[in-house]
């Protein structure tokens, strides 16, 4: 057994070890106390904020409120700022991002405006009237560029396609770009379109709205089955571009005519791509297909009144019976007239009738052609089915056609244009 004595000079040495352990921690918070006095002290004599918060986005040194506003947004130590290095919003913003990952500029760069930018965001002045510059001056002046530009009711985007194998024929409505604004409160608008196969009105389908948009991407397919690819050509599309309105009547954007006459569908899908014109009052008047050639050297106009069709019914007893009317002005005074004959029951009538007028006037500068699709009745006056004009100052079609056979004399050019209201 182990002797007694040893252990009892163990513990008559365990007061002697605690002292000194106690003697040594005490030692150890001394010092330790004194060395964050010593870090207190020397981090007071410090200009720099004891910490700061960096922005990961753009680099920007936020300080804390309670700081002066000259320690804020990571300006100089050294310098303060005056009347001469006071920047404007956009060039500090321009400069900001021009900083290193920790929020500094560059030794070599300082806080000022940048040149490209005053030079894209505040036109040219001279030295005496930089002083008057204000940010109403300056937004009325780059506004202007955006007051010139024309209105415009946009473009639509679709394609057209036959599936051969189900004998149907199928349109997909992709999108519109850059549609006014109907909501004047938003300066937006919610977009919808509506569809018809002209000229039997029977197939109609519209797409859903879509809500605060002026450039909305429909992407929706409609299929019609039973519609021979023989009769294609003969169909018109007639797509009508609505607004959404929960209160009232939806107003109407405008409206695309797109004749399939001439569209080759036998290779695949056919991508087209239209502007929307203002909606006529008069939709529904039917086409005619005009050919006119100027003859320079012998000063004749030839007119060939070749085809009509979509015309509507006279009344609801039947099918119209109709001719066209050719009249010839000089200065808005008429001076020669013919006319077809008529074409009995049909709203696709076939003419191919030839008319010369002689031209009393050197050019086609003040001569216009009018076309009246009259339909005939012998119980009662003659009803007037539509009308066209074609002169160099006619809108749409009619105006662009007589400009191609003004450029290109000698040579006959078929166009088919809308009927308006007589």
């Amino acid at each position: 057994m182990a002797p007694v004595s040893g252990s009892s000079e163990v513990l008559d040495q365990f007061p002697t070890m605690v002292g000194l352990i106690s003697a040594f921690g005490l030692v150890f918070t001394v010092s330790l106390f004194s060395w964050i006095c010593c870090q207190r002290k020397s981090t007071k004599s410090n200009k720099t904020p004891p910490y700061k918060f960096v922005h990961v986005l753009k680099g920007v040194d936020i300080y804390p409120e309670n700081l002066n506003s000259k320690k804020k947004f990571g300006a100089d130590e050294k310098t303060e700022l005056s009347p001469k290095s006071l920047v404007s919003k956009t060039s500090l913003h321009l400069d900001l991002e021009k900083r290193d990952l920790n929020g500094n500029f560059p030794k070599a760069n300082k806080v000022r405006s940048s040149p490209d930018l005053e030079d894209f965001s505040q036109p040219q002045l001279p030295e005496n009237e930089k002083d008057s510059i204000s940010p109403e001056s300056i937004k009325s002046s780059t506004s202007l560029t955006s007051v010139d530009k024309p209105d415009t009711l946009g473009t639509l985007f679709f394609s057209v396609e036959y599936n051969f194998e189900k004998k149907a024929f199928v349109v997909n409505i992709k999108e519109a770009k850059s549609l006014p604004a109907m909501d004047e409160q938003s300066m937006t608008s919610d977009p919808y379109i509506k569809m018809t196969i002209l000229p039997e009105k029977k197939h109609k389908v519209k797409t859903r709205v879509l809500r605060k948009t002026l450039d909305p991407a429909f992407d929706e397919t409609f299929t019609f089955y039973g519609i021979p690819y023989s009769q294609v050509q003969d169909l018109v599309l007639y797509f009508m571009i609505l607004s959404f309105d929960r209160f009232s009547r939806d107003d109407v954007i405008g409206e695309v005519y797109f004749p399939l006459s001439g569209v080759e569908l036998s290779d695949g899908r056919v991508l087209m791509n239209r502007e929307i014109s203002k909606k006529n009052k008069s939709a529904g008047r039917g086409e005619l297909l005009i050919s006119l050639c100027y003859q320079s050297t012998t000063n004749t106009l030839t007119v060939v009144v070749l085809k009509a069709r979509h015309l509507p019914k006279a009344d609801t007893s039947g099918l119209s019976d109709p001719y066209v009317k050719v009249n010839l002005y000089h200065a808005k005074k008429r001076i020669s007239k013919k006319k077809t004959h008529v074409k009995k029951c049909t709203p696709n009538a076939v003419f191919n009738e030839l008319f010369v007028f002689d031209i009393p006037c050197e050019g086609l500068q003040d001569i216009s052609v009018e076309f009246l699709v009259m339909d005939s009745d012998r119980g009662s006056r003659n009803e007037i089915i539509g009308r066209l004009i074609l002169g160099a100052s006619a809108d749409g079609t009619g105006g662009e056609h007589w400009k191609e056979i003004c450029e290109h004399p000698r040579r006959q050019i078929a166009k088919w244009h809308m009927l308006c209201d007589g």
